[in-house]
């Protein structure tokens, strides 16, 4: 039987995070039962203090145990907690690693990847977390190899979700390693969970990162997003701000984690993504309005971003498209 030790942290945190997973793994269990199979889950909620309060005492959890209880975990999951109660939780910390290093695994799901990396256990690996925290946990852990496009990580013991409700699809996940793949079918079925979703990109929306001390940089940054439709050149911009183009690519990649060709990039196509959502104008125009004129390019940086072609994308996220009835 697998231990799962669920933690109920300190601070506001995702508390559905905590309930959908517990609820998933009990399920796991009266699945097996009902199909003539031993449950393979013992699942323990463990915190800090005796109780939890969320949103302003709406909302409480109560942990079966105290950490300082705990006798053995098989499996460590770190719910989705706001990045700056990090610090509230560092008691974990000490725990987490020595429960891996004594053959536990643990996973994160979306925002809990700040208390996993802070442990020094995705040091050298990948991870993910939710797409809007992305810049933040770069700056923060430069040594995680950060796949913010992924919705599940799984490597050497660790795992991580992407954002919000995606941490579904890694218990799921999980649940299909230790199970099998059809007690994940019948879960993904009951609980009307989209199974093997492995890209969060389509979601992300993209608002520059300016949260940084390099101010020719930062204009440079409002300077490609208020000429989106131009046939701007690197060394142009570059230009414009008495910088060589060498010591610019080098300034922008350290302030804002992208180089400045990804930056336009990923500048051009959220324009590009916000004309689709809204207008009825056709993709090439789109594409033209944008600053493209290469039919192949645009889809394939649109696609290699969103993870969708452009026409998928209108499909799914037009406000013009009527609804399902």
């Amino acid at each position: 039987m697998k231990h799962i030790s669920i933690i109920v942290p300190k601070g506001e945190y995702i508390m559905s995070s905590v309930l959908g997973t517990y609820k998933i793994f009990v399920s796991a269990n009266q699945y097996l039962l009902r199909t003539g199979r031993q449950p393979m889950f013992k699942v323990a909620l463990v915190g800090l203090e005796n109780s939890s309060t969320l949103h302003g005492g709406a909302f409480s959890v109560h942990p079966d145990t105290m950490l300082a209880n705990v006798q053995k975990s098989d499996l460590i999951i770190i719910p989705a907690i706001q990045a700056d109660n990090t610090a509230l939780n560092m008691e974990f910390i000490p725990w987490i690693k020595d429960a891996y290093a004594g053959g536990a695994e643990v996973a994160s799901l979306c925002t809990g990847s700040f208390l996993l990396a802070s442990t020094g256990l995705l040091d050298g690996k990948h991870c993910s977390t939710h797409w809007a925290a992305a810049d933040a946990f770069r700056q923060m852990f430069p040594d995680v190899t950060l796949m913010a496009d992924k919705i599940i990580t799984d490597e050497q013991g660790t795992y991580s979700s992407g954002g919000a409700y995606s941490f579904l699809n890694l218990v799921l996940y999980i649940i299909e390693k230790y199970c099998g793949r059809d007690v994940a079918i019948f879960l993904a079925k009951l609980m009307e969970i989209e199974i093997d979703r492995d890209c969060q990109s389509q979601f992300a929306i993209f608002n520059g990162q300016k949260d940084h001390e390099d101010e020719p940089i930062k204009q440079a940054q409002t300077y490609m997003e208020s000429n989106v439709g131009e046939k701007i050149t690197i060394e142009q911009v570059a230009g414009l701000f008495s910088i060589s183009r060498r010591n610019f690519e080098r300034r922008f990649k350290k302030a804002t984690a992208n180089t400045p060709v990804e930056y336009l990039q990923r500048v051009r196509v959220e324009a590009a993504k916000k004309s689709l959502e809204t207008g009825r104008t056709n993709v090439n125009e789109v594409m033209y309005a944008v600053g493209y004129t290469d039919g192949k390019a645009f889809r394939t940086t649109f696609k290699k971003i969103t993870g969708l072609s452009p026409l998928e994308y209108r499909k799914k996220y037009s406000i013009n498209t009527p609804m399902m009835v």
